[in-house]
């Protein structure tokens, strides 16, 4: 079993064999998504959008039409035209 320590500044460093398995090099990002068990899951971002299949599963509470992803970015668009209207994240 590979192991890693946390840390002070909440880093880690993977063990080779985990590397290795990833495929991972030095720049490489990594996204961890929660599992059903209350884990995570450790996924290598990488070009290929076939790596995207289940991602996002279990991040939305219900799956949402086209028509709705619509009306809300209509909606959002709308809201950040208004005059004085702040940019969100930045």
């Amino acid at each position: 079993m590979a192991t890693s320590t946390l840390t002070s500044k909440g880093q880690i460093t993977l063990p080779q064999v985990v590397r290795r398995t990833l495929g991972l090099e030095a720049g490489d990002k990594l996204d961890f998504v929660a599992d059903a068990d209350g884990g995570f899951k450790i996924v290598a971002l990488r070009q290929d959008v076939k790596v995207l299949r289940g991602r996002f599963a279990r991040r939305a509470a219900a799956p949402v039409s086209i028509e709705a992803m619509a009306a809300a970015i209509e909606h959002e668009a709308a809201e950040r035209a208004k005059p004085g209207a702040r940019r969100r994240g930045k």
